[in-house]
């Protein structure tokens, strides 16, 4: 193939798209180096430790739980077949589709003093007040981190499952054959062996704990995430938001350097396995043990959230499905159509620019590009609102020095913040799913498009875009699912007057009022589960 050249027009689009993108992250870093003598020194000198403790505290605890649950899962779905277990090998990646404070309003709701858990123990045991017995306070540090392990297992136990299945089989072959039992091959083979998938599943399970914002503001556990919003909409501090952010970010850099580190090993454990581990039929009581083990993992990660879930939204239909419902849900479908499609166009700009181009280079603008995602919503927003604001008011001033109106905050004040926003945190989204096609492609084909004079647009063109096609709808489906989920940024960037159905429905269950918001919620569920019936498709037609 004749090399490209480097000023190319796919180059200086991928480059000027990943310029873009990187740019609130380096305004954020640049406004958290301004020193801030009043709010930051009153946090450092007050309340952050606590903060910090607590986010680590949580992250620790999140992350210990969902090992405890996650990794057995993995290995019986993964080592053995009992009944059910081809359904709950994808039913247990529902819980994914649950956002997190959905999950903490129903446990509060079931477990609290006046919840009929507790009425019920006080009925059966003639207890009188709470002083006559105790009982689990779910609002609590302890209760987020049970809550957001529930939602975040299914990292675990996906992840540590496929790294069970890739394990060769003679390893455990020679266990048996040196007379260990089946524990003795899991605790000092099997788990061995996956430590590199614990490690990158450990990871992800962290970032997400970090980034969880809405679970804890209503536990009113106070972490890092909950700093950065307090200080900006409390204290009015970008400055000290911005610091607060930067220390997240840091955090978040050590999580992405640890599975880095662990995905390398990972490639060389795998390298040794050839022959995929054949499951063993469970009968009779063993059999029972691991469909009840899987089934009441499932029951209280999903099945129990959903059923209240609909029953509510049944028995509240008339005042859940009004015309708020409707306008937040078209806002919601709008935004997340827009955003899906932008994504979709810029990741194609990236991608094939890496495509046209090999080496080092070429994978830079991917690699920055792909960053955002990594960002929490609260920081993200922080990092969007830092350059939007700059430029809003440097318009103002410019056009007041030539003796004309201001035209406002154009960008923002409307839903220009909040589209940026998303398309950096979720353009990593659509870049995966179209690199993902892209390599199924042999370089061959371009060659041979090339050599018969046709340039690069027309080869992508005619070319590729109909091989990738696929993978086009499935980045923007991705897309489009993420951004009707998303809640940080959008309350935090959003217009005024306006709302989406995540905005919504978080109000409500801030209120307490969550029936009246209970149609919204089971459509944001619903919309979660597409993303895992696709990626089940995708795992079985391997």
């Amino acid at each position: 193939m004749i090399a490209p050249k480097w000023y190319s027009s796919w180059s200086l689009s991928s480059w000027t798209v990943a310029a873009i993108l990187i740019l609130p992250l380096i305004f954020l870093i640049n406004e958290s180096l301004v020193p801030d003598k009043e709010v930051f020194e009153h946090l450092l000198n007050t309340v952050l430790t606590d903060y910090v403790i607590n986010t680590v505290v949580l992250i620790l605890a999140v992350v210990v739980i969902s090992l405890l649950i996650g990794v057995p899962l993995a290995y019986l779905l993964a080592n053995f077949s009992f009944p059910g277990a081809k359904f709950f090998n994808w039913g247990l990646l529902l819980p994914l589709a649950m956002p997190s404070y959905l999950m903490a309003y129903i446990y509060t709701d079931w477990l609290e003093y006046a919840g009929p858990v507790q009425r019920m123990l006080r009925t059966a045991f003639s207890w009188q007040s709470k002083s006559d017995y105790y009982f689990f306070d779910i609002r609590s540090l302890a209760g987020a981190a049970v809550v957001l392990s529930f939602v975040l297992f299914p990292y675990v136990f996906l992840i540590v499952k496929t790294a069970f299945k890739e394990q060769s089989i003679s390893f455990l072959q020679a266990g048996k054959m040196l007379g260990k039992t089946p524990w003795q091959v899991f605790s000092k083979i099997s788990l061995p062996l996956a430590r590199p998938a614990l490690a990158i599943a450990a990871s992800l399970v962290a970032m997400e704990t970090l980034a969880d914002f809405a679970a804890v503001k209503y536990f009113a556990v106070n972490t890092l995430t909950t700093a950065v919003y307090d200080t900006w909409l409390g204290y009015g501090s970008l400055t000290a938001a911005a610091k607060i952010s930067v220390i997240m970010l840091l955090m978040i850099f050590l999580f992405i350097s640890l599975e880095r580190i662990s995905r390398r090993k990972q490639r060389t454990f795998s390298a040794s396995s050839s022959t995929e581990i054949q499951t063993v039929k469970l009968q009779g009581k063993k059999a029972w043990f691991a469909f009840s083990a899987s089934f009441i993992v499932l029951f209280f990660a999903f099945i129990l959230p959903v059923i209240y879930l609909a029953n509510m939204a049944w028995k509240y239909r008339e005042q859940a499905i009004n015309s708020d419902f409707f306008s937040y849900g078209f806002n919601s479908l709008t935004l997340a159509i827009s955003v899906s499609f932008i994504c979709l166009m810029l990741g194609l700009v990236i991608v094939v620019f890496k495509r046209f181009h090999q080496g080092m280079l070429a994978s830079l603008p991917l690699k920055i590009s792909s960053s955002g995602y990594a960002m929490p919503g609260t920081v993200l927003a922080i990092a969007v609102l830092l350059p939007l604001t700059f430029i809003d008011h440097g318009l103002n001033d410019f056009l007041i020095a030539q003796g004309k109106a201001p035209i406002g905050l154009i960008l923002t004040g409307t839903l220009f913040a909040i589209s940026f926003a998303y398309v950096i945190r979720f353009v990593a989204v659509a870049i995966g799913a179209l690199e993902s096609s892209y390599e199924r492609i042999s370089p061959s084909i371009d060659n041979a498009s090339i050599m018969l004079g046709n340039n690069r647009l027309i080869t992508l063109i005619k070319v590729h875009l109909p091989l990738i096609k696929r993978g086009g709808l499935t980045a923007m489906l991705l897309v489009f699912i993420e951004s009707m989920k998303e809640l940080p940024a959008a309350l935090l960037l959003r217009p005024f007057n306006y709302e989406t159905l995540a905005t919504y429905v978080f109000q409500y269950v801030s209120d307490e009022q969550l029936e009246l918001a209970s149609m919204a919620a089971i459509s944001i569920v619903l919309a979660g589960l597409i993303p895992i019936i696709l990626l089940n498709r995708t795992m079985e037609s391997k």
